[in-house]
């Protein structure tokens, strides 16, 4: 196992965690009557049935359904998530580009949300190994390729099951009913993709993101350097790129941030409050 930064060294075996989807896709207008539920007084409480009753989906499906609509950020606790009550008052049907960005970055993390990252990111899972390790090594890959790199890191799963949950990762990204418009990783056909060439949220959802991250990474703190933002699970990897400079430059442009020198370290200053408010204005900007 290649024991680059990207992939340090760790006594803990990786599971994969990709089946929570079973054998369905993400798609958005499914996961809409999820969402038309959980924002009710009830939400997604009630047996079984009765949510297969309420949501018109099928036995299996609504619980895979739910899953995506989980990991995607949308719902918490039977409810809708905070981020959850803002695409539904801001995007009612899951059209915006803006959407597709958010479920994304939510579902390079797995299950594990904004906990502390691991050291190794695969320790969170296929998804979180697919964008954090591999596709900064790979910006251009075959399904083949993608599977042949990660069976030495999940070792106990049989290359058959990597390839058919590796399958529903790239569907994600490559199916115009699910998170096509963010552009993050493109079908070249023939089973080849290429990452690395999305075009990039609007100023105020890269600010939102960098406040959640800034949330799990410095807490409360003002200021911090800049070459701390460049981690492994953080900002560049979520959006494709290498390097952040040309989106930090467009976050002060925008009174989000300062950028200052300080003996030869350059330094940011964050200048919001509320992630949540910079996610509104990101529906505001298109």
């Amino acid at each position: 196992m290649d024991q680059s930064p990207l992939h340090p060294k760790s006594n803990v075996m990786p599971a994969l965690k990709l089946s929570f989807h079973g054998t369905f896709a993400l798609k958005k207008q499914d996961v809409l009557k999820l969402l038309e539920v959980a924002e009710t007084e009830q939400g997604l409480h009630g047996s079984l049935m009765e949510l297969v009753e309420r949501t018109g989906l099928g036995n299996e499906k609504v619980l895979r359904i739910k899953s995506w609509a989980v990991r995607s950020g949308l719902v918490h606790q039977n409810h809708l998530s905070p981020e959850g009550v803002v695409v539904r008052t801001c995007d009612p049907y899951l059209t915006s580009p803006v959407t597709d960005w958010l479920m994304h970055s939510h579902l390079s993390f797995s299950d594990r949300g904004l906990q502390s990252p691991p050291a190794n990111p695969a320790e969170w899972g296929g998804w979180s190994y697919f964008v954090f390790c591999f596709l900064p090594e790979h910006p251009e890959f075959t399904l083949d390729e993608l599977v042949k790199a990660s069976a030495p890191v999940f070792e106990d799963v049989s290359s058959r099951l990597l390839r058919t949950n590796f399958r529903f990762v790239l569907r994600a990204y490559t199916e115009v009913q699910a998170l096509w418009s963010c552009r993050f990783v493109q079908s070249l056909g023939n089973n080849r993709f290429r990452s690395g060439e999305a075009q990039l949220p609007n100023a105020e959802l890269l600010g939102y993101f960098l406040a959640k991250l800034w949330q799990r990474d410095f807490g409360a703190q003002e200021t911090v350097a800049l070459t701390q933002l460049h981690q492994p699970m953080g900002l560049a990897p979520i959006l494709g790129i290498s390097d952040l400079s040309s989106c930090l430059q467009r976050l002060e442009t925008q009174g989000l941030l300062r950028q200052s020198d300080n003996q030869g370290d350059s330094q940011i200053t964050r200048c919001w409050q509320d992630p949540l408010f910079l996610l509104k204005k990101a529906y505001g900007s298109g």
